[in-house]
């Protein structure tokens, strides 16, 4: 099948810029011009293994991804009538998932069986994948200072749980052969054969201790003393070297090999690359916006960022806000140094299951096929139809609100476990409010009940992070859910702020890639180092970025009430499910 392609313009003149987004389910190519017009876009989709008996397992391939990375760029290449000689830079984000190869690069694989540490084609660790509960509950029983940089508790969904899987259930002597690689340094390794990491996937996903690093008693403690006794050769940063800081040059650029793959010149510089949630934090937060269709004529400033929290909605949610000082939050991960800007913090807070758990929500009720096949005759995407139907349900009933149309149903939404802030992989969805109903109507009231929790809890995660320091004033979207205008009004209200959307939620982030592939070129050329990189970065982050569109908070009064006592409730439940927990646990004895 071809990958689906996008074309958006028809400027062949300028120098270009690719950007490459490997989330969960697919790959994609960016490429734009200096100015962040986008020129052509091409996807196309990868595989992903489950296993029948075990649903905590997500794997993936490397290899499997590398081919379609080299699909997508000759597609843009194409459909854009671009020389490979025009793209200037190119830039890699991922999502958090642990890739396995050999010192040689070539993969080792991840499968709990016989072929577990030889040589195979499943050798990614998904970050979805929750295999390591056991070896995240020993982590988190050592009191070690690398918890107190992940909100205090450190999630199964991080490298070092995994890896420390892989060692318990591996041969030591096939362990020993093993290279560790964040998904996004991975790619920035196979282009360039330069092991070089990131400090946005160091800090942020492998127990690297900002202004301290690598901390040989806690993996000492946990079983990992493997790691130091190589003096981290396993994890591609030595004791006392520095990983790179977002967009800075990668090796030479692209290797003759690489190039060859992915139809471009040799030595094209590489940035230095990132996680897929802060990818989209670049290609949101440096925005313009529009009000009332009117453009506001300020120009963010570097410290205007640290009020702007971007959450970047796909099948999970992640939610980044940035500081100039480092800040404690509970049961939230960071607080980071350096992950994308130079002498900055972060922060990054998450629902491990938000686009996901709506597709769920939907496709297991009884009413869903006939929804879905209603809403195909209409030539009607399903959520559109459905927040149609509510409408009319709401005017039907003579409430002012759907707040109100659905005031009766409360839903919890951590099927997936949750991962801000409460950091317990344990907790579970629930669903209070049922009637003997599997009509249409219940399947829309249940959607937005779905909806409704999803703001909830980011309101959550707005409060803790407000709570402990940051002065959090406005959320910019992207990705797939700053689609659903009805989810979005509901963050606006729930939360109490302005929502500033994306002027196209699919390219933030592959648009926030291909700025650390013009970064990389612009410090190369210009001879610049570590001590310019937040100015040259932040200068291409406006630059670059298209004006988004504010969304105000707009509920009256009545329904503010309203919302203030579903969140209280909200809470409740999580206090509720502890208690019911602890209970059972108590019985069980």
């Amino acid at each position: 099948m071809s990958p689906d392609i996008v074309s958006l313009t028809q400027n062949r003149d300028q120098s270009h810029y690719i950007g490459i987004d490997v989330g969960t389910g697919s790959v994609r190519a960016t490429l734009v011009d200096a100015s962040g017009h986008v020129s052509a876009i091409s996807t196309k989709d990868t595989q992903t293994w489950r296993d029948s008996n075990d649903s905590r397992i997500f794997e993936q391939s490397t290899t499997d991804i590398w081919t379609a990375i080299g699909t997508v760029i000759r597609a843009v290449l194409k459909d854009a009538k671009i020389a490979p000689e025009q793209v200037k830079g190119l830039g890699f984000d991922a999502t958090c998932s642990l890739a396995v190869t050999d010192f040689e690069g070539e993969p080792i694989a991840v499968t709990k069986g016989q072929g577990l540490g030889q040589r195979g084609e499943r050798n990614v660790i998904l970050w979805a994948d929750h295999r390591a509960e056991e070896e995240a509950e020993l982590i988190n029983s050592t009191g070690s200072i690398v918890l107190d940089y992940v909100g205090g508790k450190m999630s199964l969904e991080m490298e070092i749980p995994k890896i420390l899987w892989l060692k318990n259930n591996m041969s030591p002597s096939l362990f020993s052969k093993c290279q560790f690689f964040d998904l996004p340094d991975f790619l920035t390794y196979q282009a360039t054969r330069d092991a070089s990491r990131s400090c946005c996937s160091l800090t942020c996903k492998c127990s690297y201790v900002p202004n301290s690093g690598w901390q040989k008693d806690f993996f000492k403690q946990i079983g990992l003393q493997e790691l130091y006794e190589r003096d981290y050769a396993q994890v591609g940063v030595k004791e006392g070297e520095e990983a790179l800081i977002a967009g800075m040059p990668v090796g030479q650029g692209l290797s003759k090999k690489a190039a060859e793959e992915l139809g471009l010149v040799p030595g094209t510089p590489v940035g230095s690359a990132l996680i897929d949630a802060y990818a989209g934090w670049m290609g949101t937060v440096a925005a313009r916006y529009k009000v009332d269709g009117k453009l506001s004529d300020v120009v963010p400033s570097l410290e205007e960022s640290g009020h702007r929290l971007a959450a970047v909605a796909g099948t999970s949610t992640c939610h980044i806000v940035q500081s100039p000082e480092g800040i404690f939050v509970p049961g939230v991960w960071g607080p980071y140094k350096d992950p994308i800007i130079n002498g900055w913090w972060m922060n990054e807070g998450g629902q491990s299951s938000t686009g996901q758990l709506i597709d769920f929500i939907l496709k297991n009720h009884p009413a869903y096929s006939e929804a879905a096949k209603i809403a195909k005759e209409q030539g009607k995407n399903v959520h559109v139809f459905i927040q149609e139907q509510l409408e009319q349900l709401r005017v039907e009933k003579k409430v002012d609100t759907l707040t109100e149309l659905t005031k009766d149903l409360h839903l919890y939404p951590d099927f997936h476990g949750n991962r801000s802030p409460i950091a317990d992989p344990r907790m579970r969805g629930s669903i209070v409010g049922l009637e003997l109903d599997d009509s249409l109507t219940s399947l829309y009231k249940q959607y937005h009940a779905t909806l409704l929790a999803i703001a909830l809890q980011t309101r959550h995660i707005v409060d803790t992070l407000n709570g402990s320091g940051h002065k959090i004033t406005s959320i910019f979207l992207s990705g797939g859910q700053a689609r659903n205008t009805l989810l979005m009004q509901l963050f606006a209200d729930v939360c109490g702020m302005p929502v500033v959307l994306p002027a196209n939620c699919d390219q933030a982030v592959g648009l926030g890639a291909s700025m650390l592939g013009r970064v990389a070129h612009e410090l190369g050329r210009r001879g610049l180092g570590k001590d310019k990189q937040a100015e040259v970065l932040w200068d291409i982050m406006v630059e670059m970025t298209p004006p988004g569109t504010m969304l105000k908070p707009s509920c009256t009064p009545k329904e503010k009430k309203l919302l203030d006592a579903k969140y209280r409730i909200f809470l409740e439940t999580i206090e509720i499910q502890k208690r019911w927990r602890k209970e059972i646990e108590e019985a069980s004895k």
